[in-house]
């Protein structure tokens, strides 16, 4: 009986939630909630064979307005599910398609420097993620075929291993088209919205795979020849997609509430992420993990309400809130990790709510307390968890396989190796994060540098770590063994400490503070800047 009547309860409070959280939640200060644009389908139309179901939800119907071929406004309302579908239209003229590509990085933080740097020599410039991230010169600027060439002809005299003209000539342009009651239309660009303000989408034909959004949906053309659906959500009815994917629905009170707060400050501080598209925010582990409403929880919800409008600052300015699942047992400073200035509040911490290791006296950066560190195994925050500390032995065929792609599309003249004769670790960080890392070839020596690491190497599922090289038995060297610990760049907040800390009494401040020293918690409000955009 009790367990039929929380059930009761809970079926009650989360349709109470989809129905009236989506609009009413509202952070005090602000007029009116933030309303994001998150990239939730980022590249639909590279592959002809995609499609996307677009449905309302039981007893509700789908609003679509989009144009006709004479360009006036069109809207249609059905009950029914909408098959999103591609085709390839042939072109009898192909366009000329030119890109200056400055450069190609693992992450944003590193292309966010990259281009800061192009700025400071005055090179407009723009991110955009094609696959990897990379800088592109401004294309409104750098906008004719002379006016490229000019700039590649400048930058590849200092910068030719980086610098290239990226040219294609298109057969076929990529459309979205659907059927309604037996007519089929096209469109670059269809809003798509409900009365209820829920729509579920589906990328696969599993129904049980189906994603539920709140707010709108837009499908709109990319930088790349394809398109985006993107959602515009409320902020706070956004988090409602992040916390429970991003640390889970059973994690403790206290830790889900700190997720929350740093969830949020992420969100407002990275909303400049894909000005080259149009929206702001993705919805995978290159911002943070969206998946929509289908997995909210009482609790989650309520970590949500309780920390409602709360952001994390540091001189009354938001946070760069990184955080990741696991640190190993040290956090790490921002330049440990990407190039950049560092942030005064992502700095060395040990993983530990007790005084387990003294980063002063035993400094990460030598190679003997390191491994010393990475074979210590109790006492953490996250000693229990599987990734903690991980060993994995690699062949010297897939070690060189792996870093002639990453080396190829880094545009490396040494792409060309075929024989790794070493490798070895130069340089540390504090925190003992890899800094610096050599592969001596046949052809040279050449260098990886901080997150490169993680690209370069299937292995390593961290920067933490070191190599100690294997014979197998064999006269050569048959491969290496990667020893280390952690998963992710280990910046900021560990969602698996973080909810040790909580199992411990720590509330989501002091769990904050842990993670982020001489950080405050506000309520936000019109005067805290949304975005630190560094060019």
């Amino acid at each position: 009986m009790k367990i039929s009547l929380w059930r009761c309860s809970y079926s009650v409070l989360t349709t109470f939630c989809l129905l009236g959280l989506t609009a009413a939640s509202r952070p005090q200060g602000l007029a009116n909630d933030v309303e994001l644009r998150v990239g939730i389908v980022q590249r639909f139309g590279d592959n002809p064979k995609e499609q996307l179901l677009v449905e309302p939800t039981e007893g509700d119907r789908l609003q679509l307005k989009f144009q006709k071929g004479n360009n006036q406004p069109q809207t249609l309302v059905t009950n029914k599910a909408i098959k999103l579908e591609v085709t390839m239209q042939p072109l009898v003229e192909p366009p000329l398609e030119e890109r200056v590509v400055l450069g190609t990085y693992r992450t944003y933080e590193t292309a966010e420097d990259s281009a800061k740097n192009w700025q400071s020599k005055g090179i407009e410039v723009e991110i955009a993620q094609p696959e990897r991230w990379q800088i592109w010169a401004k294309r409104d600027v750098y906008s004719t075929p002379l006016l490229r060439r000019l700039l590649l002809e400048s930058l590849q005299a200092t910068d030719k291993d980086k610098v290239l003209l990226d040219t294609k000539t298109p057969q076929k342009l990529s459309r979205v088209s659907w059927v309604i009651d037996g007519k089929r239309y096209s469109d670059d660009y269809l809003e798509i919205s409900s009365n209820k303000n829920l729509v579920k989408v589906n990328e696969t034909n599993k129904p049980q795979n189906a994603r539920l959004y709140a707010g709108r949906l837009q499908l709109q053309s990319n930088a790349y020849g394809t398109y985006t659906l993107v959602n515009l959500v409320p902020l706070e009815t956004y988090l409602r997609g992040v916390v429970p994917y991003e640390i889970g629905t059973q994690a403790p009170k206290a830790s889900m509430e700190a997720q929350a707060i740093i969830a949020r400050t992420y969100a407002l501080r990275n909303i400049h992420r894909f000005e080259a598209d149009g929206y702001q925010l993705c919805a995978d582990t290159h911002c943070q993990v969206y998946y929509g409403l289908k997995g909210a929880t009482a609790a989650t919800d309520q970590a949500i309400a309780t920390t409602r409008g709360m952001v994390l600052t540091y001189n009354d300015e938001l946070v760069d809130a990184l955080y990741s699942s696991t640190t190993g047992g040290v956090t790490a400073a921002f330049s440990d990790v990407w190039n950049g200035d560092d942030r005064p509040y992502l700095q060395p911490i040990i993983d530990s709510p007790s005084n387990i290791w003294n980063l002063r006296g035993q400094n990460l950066a030598d190679e003997n307390n390191f491994q010393r560190f990475i074979n210590l195994k109790k006492g953490f925050n996250e000693s229990e968890w599987d990734l903690f500390r991980w060993r994995r032995e690699t062949k010297l065929e897939d070690i060189t396989k792996g870093l002639q792609k990453f080396l190829k599309v880094k545009n490396s003249p040494y792409a060309k190796f075929k024989t790794i004769k070493g490798m070895k670790v130069v340089e540390r960080s504090r925190s003992g994060r890899i800094l610096k890392l050599a592969v001596d070839t046949e052809i040279g020596t050449f260098y990886l540098y901080k997150d490169e690491v993680r690209s370069a190497f299937f292995a390593p599922v961290s920067t933490l770590f070191y190599l100690q090289p294997l014979n197998k038995g064999q006269s050569g060297l048959w491969g290496y063994a990667f020893v280390g610990g952690g998963l992710g760049h280990g910046v900021g907040l560990s969602q698996t400490g973080a909810q040790n800390l909580a199992q411990l009494g720590w509330s989501n401040a002091k769990i904050l503070e842990f993670y982020y020293p001489g950080t405050q918690i506000h309520i936000l409000d019109n005067s805290i800047k949304l975005t630190n955009r560094n060019f």
